[in-house]
């Protein structure tokens, strides 16, 4: 039954039946003989914020503590989570870094 959901019981039974060793040797064997499904590139460019901590050098504990902002803040910008508005005076000065 392709497609079917399986419960709780199924799912235990069905994996107690697996070798899962056989199937990651048989998946590098396969990969290795070139037989790959869809790649997926992502980009993960580093933000300029980013970029710019790394030119200095600093972690970035030291690195948010001379903005003047929390680690969990830095971090959750670096992450999108929140607009970086305090940090865009870095970002504008990359040749003083």
């Amino acid at each position: 039954m392709l497609g079917a959901q399986k419960n709780e019981n199924e799912l235990v039974e069905r994996d107690l039946k697996r070798d899962i060793w056989q199937e990651a040797l048989d998946a590098v064997r396969s990969i290795k003989a070139g037989n790959v499904g869809t790649v997926h590139i992502l980009d993960i460019s580093a933000s300029p914020v980013a970029e710019a901590r790394k030119k200095t050098g600093l972690f970035q504990a030291k690195f948010a503590e001379l903005l003047g902002i929390s680690v969990s803040s830095f971090d959750q910008r670096l992450q999108k989570r929140a607009k970086a508005a305090g940090l865009s005076p870095i970002v504008e000065m990359p040749g003083k870094l």
